[in-house]
């Protein structure tokens, strides 16, 4: 061993380095494996290790919260000053305060429609009610359509007002903050968002704004989503099972021991004096809604969070979609952790429990700790550790630590509990993405700052599937679309570490893996969700 020298890894002619090349490199990582991977990967393992940990017990104190929410504590409407609301004939509509109703739009051919009539039909004094269609389409053909119906509604006496911009700056932060510069915003108290494709309840308004108005320390009442398409493909099912959760724990769990959490962007009611309080929105990272519910939260403020009040919407039901959502909500959390970690630290408003919670426990663990975990661990650092048996996992951390926190992950969805091990296997592959995006935001790389809108379907494929007409010659699907050379270099990585365990190993794990390439091939060549032919 001594006697090699770096000639040996220098071919004197092509043909001979052909014919030796399995054996340079054979040589070359017999050379390095002792000396340099083996202790490298013996750190990648413990500080997995350590992630594992984090995540596994910010799963069981959330477990725990939220069974003694259920059991013990009292739900919102008698935490809270709640009195429920009750037209008066004396009095008329003076007892109801102004609420702004703010739609923000992007070319929503599909669902623009179900959003304007169904905050059309909230149930609330149509004098005490104005509705902001705030439209950034670039399609003239959809901007004329949208206003059109603004027109039909206005004319049965709602006070509905169509609003454009002449550039697109700050994306729905910017056409959010425009909005609350109109003159007639100031008469209103409160504003309720909705995105295009959500579809409040009539009383929506009706059984939120009560804690706004008997409550002055809270800012923000948040309903909960439910999704409109769940079962419309395994996609759905998976989405759906990670935002149960979500809403079901980590929301819930927020609300009733810190009265704060995230704002989710939409389906939530904001009192106005807040929002300017805090700074009003900024379009410095792409959560423009988490970077104002920390903003708010840093000043004092309260926010409520309601799982009875429901709101319907719409899940991306195309991977494509879903991959560029995953991105924004990914990126964002770490670019804004990167902006305001020291001023959470030094912030003298709040509680030092609280500022420990929102820096620890909101951002670092959830927003970051869990991707990188789940993507290096499984996907990484325990394939390599069969290529180098040296390094040994503990089974308490590459069995015994994950199946507890994927068990307490699906308590959210337990309709969807049969799905589990392939919801486990899909979140590996999306942890890829999310991971890439997560870093990209804390080092504020060249995608940070990218915008995509989520495309949605609405009734779409409804309408194309009972639709009668001639068949016609799908074109074929773009090349970048459809073939992702990420997912299928893991899966072919994946795969070598399947068959070696097979061969070689002692521990089994070629079973996960070769299931993990399929999901990862399944993924690479775009057959996930709902595949919709280009018109």
């Amino acid at each position: 061993m001594a006697e090699v020298s770096a000639k040996s890894f220098i071919p004197e002619s092509l043909p001979g380095a052909t014919a030796n090349i399995a054996g340079q490199i054979g040589l070359l990582w017999e050379l390095i494996r002792a000396p340099l991977i083996v202790p490298l990967l013996r750190i990648a393992v413990y500080i997995c290790l350590a992630m594992s940990i984090m995540v596994f017990i910010e799963r069981l104190y959330m477990g725990i919260v939220i069974i003694l929410v259920k059991l013990f504590w009292k739900k919102p409407q008698r935490r809270y000053k709640w009195e429920a609301m009750e037209d008066d004939l004396e009095s008329g509509s003076a007892a109801f305060p102004m609420v702004l109703v703010q739609i923000p739009m992007f070319n929503e051919k599909e669902v623009y429609k179900i959003s304007i009539g169904a905050a059309c039909n909230l149930s609330w004094p149509a004098d005490r009610m104005v509705i902001q269609v705030l439209d950034d389409s670039t399609d003239l053909m959809i901007k004329d359509m949208v206003e059109k119906e603004c027109i039909r509604w206005a004319s049965k006496g709602l006070n509905i007002r169509y609003q454009i911009r002449e550039t697109r700056g700050g994306y729905k932060a910017g056409a959010l903050k425009e909005g609350l510069k109109r003159d007639y915003v100031k008469e209103c108290e409160y504003v309720v968002i909705f995105d295009a494709d959500f579809r409040p309840e009539p009383d929506f308004l009706r059984r939120s704004i009560p804690f706004l108005m008997h409550n002055p320390d809270v800012a923000l009442v948040q309903g909960r989503w439910r999704f409109v398409n769940a079962n419309e493909c395994l996609l759905t099912r998976m989405q759906e099972m990670s935002l149960d959760y979500h809403f079901k724990v980590e929301q819930e769990v927020g609300s009733s021991t810190h009265a704060f959490f995230g704002f989710n962007g939409t389906g939530g009611v904001w009192r106005i004096a807040a929002i300017n309080e805090a700074g009003g929105w900024k379009d410095r990272t792409t959560v423009e809604d988490m970077d104002l519910a920390v903003r708010a939260g840093l000043k004092g403020w309260k926010f409520v969070y309601l799982g009875d009040l429901q709101v319907k919407s719409e899940l991306p039901s195309t991977f494509k979609a879903f991959r560029f959502q995953q991105h924004r909500w990914s990126c964002g959390p770490g670019n804004l952790f990167r902006k305001m970690v020291m001023e959470i630290v030094k912030n003298k408003k709040v509680s030092l429990r609280k500022k420990f919670y929102v820096i620890y426990s909101f951002f670092f663990v959830r927003k970051i700790i869990a991707h990188m975990f789940t993507f290096f661990f499984y996907c990484v650092v325990l394939p390599l550790t069969i290529l180098v048996p040296e390094v040994d996992v503990p089974k308490w951390g590459a069995i015994y630590i994950p199946c507890i926190i994927t068990t307490l992950n699906s308590v959210g969805t337990p309709r969807s509990f049969h799905l589990l091990f392939y919801w486990i296997l899909f979140e590996n592959v999306m942890s890829f993405h999310r991971t890439k995006a997560t870093f990209i935001g804390l080092f504020e790389a060249k995608r940070a700052n990218e915008w995509v809108v989520t495309e949605k379907l609405g009734d779409a494929l409804k309408n194309k599937s009972n639709a009668k007409a001639t068949p016609k010659k799908l074109p074929l699907f773009k090349l970048g679309d459809r073939i992702l050379l990420h997912e299928l270099g893991f899966a072919v990585f994946l795969f070598i570490c399947g068959c070696y365990d097979f061969l070689y190993g002692k521990n089994n794990y070629f079973i996960y893996l070769f299931l993990q390439v399929i999901t990862f091939t399944i993924a690479g060549f775009g057959y996930v969700g709902t595949i919709v032919p280009s018109s």
